[in-house]
């Protein structure tokens, strides 16, 4: 039996991370002028891959009929997969610039045609033009690559999404409904967190390979638990010379500046030393050159809550080549139980497979829940 498949690419999704932008949404000129380059056709590629190498293995592997865009918006990642032209049918030829509008008009044109499922590259505004067009009459599901992920539509990584894919045309997977979520970009650049539920969609759902809508998890005590947090690594840092200290986003890291008496972004990446300072909502390449700059050097995370994502959503700065920079060994994460309750597994995205198992290590992860406070946590790729 034939499988339809609706595959559409967002060309320009994740571009913003790197160079700091929190987004591409109406910045992508700015995004290339500061030398952001295309990251979806790559995840897409990961994704491809991993599902051609499954379906290869086996003796007798679903046919599947690819209905898709010209060029980069899907139709050259399928032929360089290896997946036969004879099996794709491209049903939208988007301008050289493409834009939401033709993830909207790509499936339609799917729709129009019968699918099974449609799989998207991109992040949550993808999401929410997809299903401004398929409501919750036909399945998503997302390989992720944008900045901001908190829907419930996604794979956690592009491999696992492969393996979503195949129980699904299996029928190993039923749907679920999830939430598709989406954050205000312009508010998010100005620092401000703001999240809104935009729709419901099914989606193949395994619970070890998809990823939650993101939770906001407070709890009564949270504020003394995360100055008990701040005072353990306040006193830890100060017995180290020549440390540059890389503060990701949050209102858990935000609370160790404020030791310092210091005014950290909420959203952004910052840099402390010697008690001042010395970066605020730094990109990719401002972080390399402070760490050209310090000997020591530690990284200070809190994962998202529900999710788990401590690298790889959110803080696209902090690149393989700034993680390799600062070390494996030097990365402290921290949550409050209540945090923890809820996040019952750890996850490492960082687009680079190898640097994601050193991460996970042995399959567990110390995170700093209080002052002089540790506690043992599941990680998963």
């Amino acid at each position: 039996m034939v499988k339809s498949i609706g595959f559409v690419i967002n060309p320009i999704a994740g571009m913003g991370g790197r160079v700091g932008l929190k987004g591409t949404d109406g910045v992508v000129a700015q995004a290339r002028r500061l030398g952001a380059k295309p990251l979806a056709q790559k995840r897409a590629a990961e994704m491809l891959a991993e599902l051609a190498r499954q379906l290869s293995a086996r003796t007798h592997a679903p046919q599947l009929r690819w209905l898709t865009c010209a060029g980069a918006m899907g139709e050259a990642e399928l032929l360089a997969a290896g997946f036969l032209s004879r099996d794709i049918v491209v049903t939208h030829h988007p301008p050289d610039e493409p834009s939401a509008a033709d993830t909207r008009s790509a499936v339609e044109s799917f729709l129009a045609r019968g699918v099974d499922l449609v799989l998207f590259c991109g992040g949550d505004g993808t999401a929410r033009d997809i299903c401004e067009v398929v409501g919750t009459g036909v399945a998503i599901l997302g390989i992720p690559s944008g900045v901001k992920m908190y829907s419930g539509v996604f794979g956690s990584n592009p491999a696992r999404t492969a393996e979503i894919l195949l129980a699904f045309l299996d029928e190993r997977l039923t749907t679920a409904a999830v939430d598709v979520l989406d954050l205000d970009e312009s508010q998010y650049r100005a620092d401000t967190w703001q999240v809104r539920l935009y729709h419901s969609a099914l989606t193949p759902f395994e619970p070890t390979y998809s990823q939650s809508a993101k939770a906001l998890i407070e709890a009564a005590g949270d504020d003394e638990v995360k100055e008990a947090i701040a005072e353990s690594l306040y006193e830890q840092f100060a017995q180290q010379r020549n440390l540059l200290v890389l503060l990701g986003p949050g209102s858990s890291v935000k609370s160790v500046a404020q030791r310092w008496d210091l005014d950290k972004t909420l959203l952004g990446i910052d840099a402390i030393a010697d008690g001042k300072l010395v970066g605020s909502d730094l990109n990719e390449t401002e972080i390399l050159e402070l760490l050209a700059r310090f000997e020591n050097r530690a990284l200070v995370l809190s994962p998202i809550g529900a999710q788990g994502f401590v690298l790889g959503r959110g803080n696209l700065q902090l690149s393989p080549e700034v993680i390799r920079a600062i070390g494996c060994d030097n990365i402290i994460v921290i949550a409050t139980p209540a945090k923890l309750l809820r996040t019952p597994v750890l996850r490492f995205d960082t687009g680079d497979r190898l640097l994601d198992e050193e991460l996970t290590g042995q399959g567990y992860l110390k995170v700093l829940t209080g002052y002089h406070r540790r506690r043992l946590v599941k990680t998963v790729i």
